[in-house]
């Protein structure tokens, strides 16, 4: 056991906890609530580990950037979920809800011509190398830049909105049960194609930047 442990790594742990939290309680916690409480109560009580794992990870980081407000965003719109009466599965379609407004967020910075990736991008690179977030913030103005960065922008909100809308079908599909179960598969299902895709494409793109040959100041 101890042997695996060191094998996963300090992100592979913290992974794995995020898993246990966010996938393995809330099943647990609504398995052992409902039969006496019933399934809305069961619902709320199961949301309580993932709310606390994101304000935790919200305390952590110490940093107010977009990352962060997307964080709180998504806590306040999981607290408002709460609030009010409704059947079980209204209560489930509520919480899809913060995916739901944070892909539209995506879609509507396109819109706006402010692609909200490049913003997420320039928090991260900020917080390991103000020289490189420097270099980053160079680029905004050229033209290749921008279009992949609202490329990027428009796959992750489609992405989101497509896994909303799968998750709104699975919850007049099956049981709660075994939505609590399917559900985390298609999120962080979602979550794993969009992140590979972004870098095969950051890499796609980064070899035709370095191409030394150029047409009107755009890469061929």
């Amino acid at each position: 056991m101890a042997r695996f442990i060191d094998r996963l790594g300090p992100q592979g742990m913290r992974l794995a906890l995020e898993l246990v939290i966010n996938c393995v309680l809330p099943l647990l916690i609504y398995d052992r609530v409902a039969p006496g409480s019933g399934d809305v109560v069961a619902l709320m009580a199961s949301s309580v580990p993932p709310m606390l794992w994101a304000i935790v990870e919200f305390i952590r980081r110490r940093q107010l950037d977009a990352v962060s407000v997307m964080v709180l965003a998504g806590i306040a719109l999981s607290l408002l979920a709460m609030i009010g009466s409704g059947s079980a599965r209204f209560l489930q379609l509520r919480e899809n809800l913060v995916t739901a407004l944070i892909g539209l967020v995506f879609l509507g910075s396109v819109v706006i011509r402010r692609p909200v990736i490049y913003y997420l991008a320039r928090a991260g690179i900020a917080r390991s190398s103000p020289a490189e977030a420097a270099e980053f913030e160079a680029l905004r103005d050229q033209p290749y830049f921008r279009r992949a960065m609202t490329v990027m922008t428009l796959t992750w909100g489609v992405g989101l909105l497509l896994s909303t809308a799968v998750a709104c079908v699975l919850v007049f599909s099956v049981s709660i049960h075994d939505y609590l179960i399917v559900q985390p598969v298609v999120g962080y299902g979602t979550m794993g194609l969009l992140v590979l895709w972004t870098l095969a494409y950051r890499r796609t793109l980064q070899k035709r930047v370095d191409r030394p040959l150029y047409d009107n100041g755009r890469p061929d």
